[in-house]
């Protein structure tokens, strides 16, 4: 099945609402979407499931829009307010930066992710006030563009990518070499 998930709806909560309505004993989606976005959720059923790893080898493709003069400790929208900055990009400086983000590269994952430590969820540790220290990972960027910017503190881009990439951490990490964020 793929469901158009919406906003405020968490990956596993998806499952749940397939699985059920299915009636199905055993269900998994094939990559996570943050509870903020929206978009196509392949969710396998049953025997089904044992194609999710061949799924998630795929490529993927997302929209987003990147706000500057704010960072927050989530890397989205939901986040407390970090560090501010009153610089703001333009368009040129943006398209410098993105080939510097194409191809194999290290990314850290933002605090509030679902990996585990030591057995925990990061985003549970991060809400419970825990310092999260994760290490960077290789991830693959095929394609990384600029859209448009609608106004000066947005700008909105898509991006092509592999498995485990975080477009939040994409979005840092593009403020923070603009200089836009603390």
């Amino acid at each position: 099945v793929v469901l158009d998930k919406p906003v405020g709806m968490t990956s596993t909560h998806a499952v749940a609402v397939i699985r059920g309505l299915f009636k199905a004993k055993t269900a998994g989606h094939a990559g996570t979407l943050d509870p903020l976005a929206s978009g196509c959720l392949p969710v396998a059923m049953g025997e089904a499931t044992k194609t999710v790893p061949f799924a998630m080898e795929g490529r993927k493709t997302y929209s987003f829009t990147v706000r500057f003069g704010e960072e927050r400790d989530t890397d989205d929208a939901e986040g407390r307010i970090t560090a501010t900055s009153d610089a703001r990009p333009d368009a040129e400086a943006i398209r410098a930066l993105l080939p510097g983000f194409i191809g194999t590269v290290e990314q850290v994952p933002p605090a509030f992710s679902a990996l585990k430590i030591a057995g925990e969820r990061a985003y549970d540790l991060a809400r419970d006030g825990e310092t999260v220290v994760l290490p960077p990972r290789q991830v693959q960027i095929h394609r990384l563009e600029l859209v448009t910017m609608p106004d000066r503190d947005h700008a909105e881009l898509t991006a092509e990518c592999g498995k485990g990439t975080y477009v939040r951490a994409i979005a840092r990490d593009l403020g923070r070499k603009l200089g836009c964020f603390g």
